[in-house]
């Protein structure tokens, strides 16, 4: 008998609470909510996002992301990053469309293209 695919829920969250500190790399099929803190990068095949309360150092692969806290570190975003007002970042932004709410601060590069595939990887 072949081997089953497991089919992830897009509507499915895993979730990081807030005082919740994680030290390498993490990765997840699922959508995730972060709102702890993370030295390492991480990757998701879905929505990724990052609480007010978040912050990343390291770099993010996902599909869409919606960030309202602090990455410090190179972020790739397939298809839509939304920076909210309390949003702060210090590094590279690749992604094919971005919305900037007003307050948000970002300092460093943007690339944006259309041609984001998952072949990309997160350089360690």
């Amino acid at each position: 008998m072949g081997k089953k695919e497991q089919v992830v829920d897009p509507n499915s969250f895993n979730t990081i609470v807030n005082n919740t500190f994680i030290k390498g790399d993490f990765s997840t099929e699922s959508s995730i909510k972060f709102d702890g803190k993370l030295e390492g990068n991480l990757i998701t095949k879905n929505k990724f996002v990052l609480g007010n309360v978040g912050e990343i150092i390291g770099e993010i692969k996902c599909k869409d992301a919606i960030i309202s806290g602090k990455i410090s570190g190179k972020i790739i975003v397939e298809d839509l990053l939304t920076l909210q007002s309390t949003a702060r970042i210090e590094g590279e932004i690749i992604t094919n469309k971005i919305a900037i709410e007003p307050g948000a601060i970002f300092n460093g590069n943007c690339h944006m293209t259309d041609n984001i595939t998952n072949n990309q990887v997160i350089e360690k």
